[in-house]
């Protein structure tokens, strides 16, 4: 019997991590961190749903930290098999997963400092440095559309998926038992759309059993464009944004979103179509992550310049030490600042937002997707004021958003991806996306002649057994670990609302209102 569990990225869009079971053998198809919302963050600092040790192998499909951020954990508590990836994905993990190290024992550092001053006790993070290049020791590197078998019955090939440098697709072939029909899955990974820089259309064979595909924006089209207009649009915010006096901050993911931007940016300056401004990359990750693109410069598609310009401007700045960082911020006008992470949730992009959200002249830019509950949505869904480090800032920046940046495949291509794949024997499993995302592909598949009924949508940790030829069974989710109903917008979002809403009350009040708001709210909080 072959079952798959889904431990992550079910309702969401972070925490990919798939778990099948079959013949003896258990082994991953991703391990995500989870990101979003604190509620949603705290499942990284849980137990897994599963015995690390217990495991033979994982499957990565590219390395983006919401699918490989947990990796390094998993070896802490006992992984040991190999893990799979592509050759660019494993040049990108070689400093990928030491930066998220940083991120997770520099952080533990700061929050403790504040625990001891509370009187309360340490705590630990996710995982070290350490672990994080004991996990580098167990990657295998594989080419593209080349069949390995990581244990006997078990075949795999990566695809071209499409969506940053090294993401691949998954296609697997399980055999149960030696003399059975072998039962054919594909994995989608995250699927690029069919315009986008560096890399080719997402590719993937014809006939499965079982298909999983993301469905990030299954209910959502990106209008229309070609990489000319993208870049058409991008000039036409830069100059009316340098134009205001201010600085254009843009918070990126500091993996293929932050060279995509300069590659464009710096087409736009070389061609003298926006002004001569000073870009400033603020993220060591992003810096490495440029030095890999560069390595692979003569394999990358749709490139408006030779490899010696691609990312080489005289104006751009790829900033590296804290104190570099730290002197972007005696910049008030005139400076392009590209700086991680993508939702504004970690890293140095938060200080660039305390130093410029204030100003009217300032604009924010935003470039990708922002996930409920993280610091980039409330500011996109139009909050006056937001909470940044414990301080609240008032947002008087101009906020605008290009949604052509995206690095996912919107509602058509998905629906085509998946129609190019049929015939789907068992059924499709559509995860990796928002239930109304979810909801919504499932019924424009129906309306393209799929059955429905084979269309399953599974929950948090729900796990199904693969039949061969029919329809999956599902096994339930008896105790799942995330509500993904609270997970967008929790309790730590209403309280960073109630804070922001109090301060902002008492500043318009007078002192004797203020002292019986305050006692009201002393008699309410007493009574619970």
């Amino acid at each position: 019997m072959t079952t798959l569990k889904f431990c992550g990225a079910v309702g969401t869009v972070t925490g990919s991590c798939s778990l099948l079971n079959t013949a003896g053998l258990k082994f991953l198809v991703d391990c995500g961190m989870f990101q979003g919302s604190k509620t949603t963050q705290e499942l990284n600092y849980g137990e897994f749903p599963f015995d690390p040790a217990s495991l033979d192998f994982l499957l990565l499909t590219h390395a983006h930290i919401d699918h490989s951020g947990l990796l390094p954990k998993l070896v802490k508590q006992g992984f040991q098999g190999k893990i799979y990836a592509t050759e660019a994905t494993c040049d990108l993990l070689n400093f990928m997963l030491a930066d998220s190290a940083y991120i997770q024992e520099s952080g533990v550092k700061r929050y403790n400092r504040n625990l001891r001053r509370r009187g309360l006790p340490a705590v630990q993070p996710i995982y070290t440095l350490q672990d994080a290049e004991n996990t580098l020791k167990l990657l295998s590197r594989q080419p593209y559309e080349t069949w390995f078998s990581p244990q006997d019955g078990i075949q795999a090939r990566f695809w071209n998926a499409g969506h940053l440098l090294g993401s691949a697709s998954v296609e697997l072939k399980v055999k149960e038992k030696p003399s059975s029909e072998p039962l054919s899955l594909l994995f989608s990974g995250d699927l690029g759309p069919e315009e986008k820089a560096f890399h080719p259309e997402p590719d993937a064979p014809v006939g499965f059993d079982y298909i999983v595909c993301e469905s990030t924006y299954g209910n959502r089209e990106r209008d229309d464009y070609t990489l000319e207009n993208r870049r058409e649009a991008l000039r036409e915010e830069l100059t009316e944004a340098l134009a205001r006096g201010g600085n254009v901050v843009i918070p990126s993911f500091a993996v293929e979103r932050s060279q995509e931007l300069l590659h464009d940016i710096g087409f736009l300056l070389r061609e003298g179509q926006i002004p001569q401004a000073d870009v400033y990359l603020d993220s060591p990750m992003a810096r490495r992550a440029t030095e890999v693109f560069i390595k692979y410069a003569g394999e990358l598609h749709d490139v408006e310049m030779d490899e010696s310009e691609l990312f080489r401007n005289k104006r751009f700045h790829l900033v590296q030490s804290l104190d570099e960082s730290k002197a972007i911020n005696r910049i008030t006008r005139g400076a392009i600042i590209i700086s991680a992470s993508g939702m504004c949730t970690a890293g140095r992009i938060k200080h660039h937002l305390a130093n410029n959200l204030y100003r009217p002249e300032a604009t924010i830019l935003f470039v990708g997707y922002q996930a409920p509950g993280s610091l980039g949505r409330i500011i996109v869904d139009g909050a006056s004021e937001v909470r940044i480090h414990g301080k609240s800032y008032k947002v008087a920046a101009k906020v605008r958003q290009l949604g052509n940046y995206s690095a996912h495949a919107d509602r058509s291509e998905l629906l085509q991806w998946i129609l190019d794949r049929c015939p789907i024997t068992g059924g499709l499993f559509l995860n990796h996306g928002e239930d109304e995302a979810r909801q919504g592909l499932r019924q424009n598949l129906a309306e393209k002649g799929l059955d429905e009924t084979r269309i399953y949508l599974p929950e948090f940790d729900e796990t199904f057994e693969l039949r061969p030829g029919t329809g999956p069974l599902s096994q339930g989710n008896a105790q799942p670990r995330l509500d993904v109903t609270v997970a967008g917008h929790d309790w730590h979002n209403d309280y960073a609302e109630f804070m922001l809403g109090l301060s902002a009350t008492l500043e318009k009040n007078t002192d004797a209102q203020r002292y019986q708001l305050l006692k009201e709210l002393k008699q309410v909080l007493g009574n619970r």
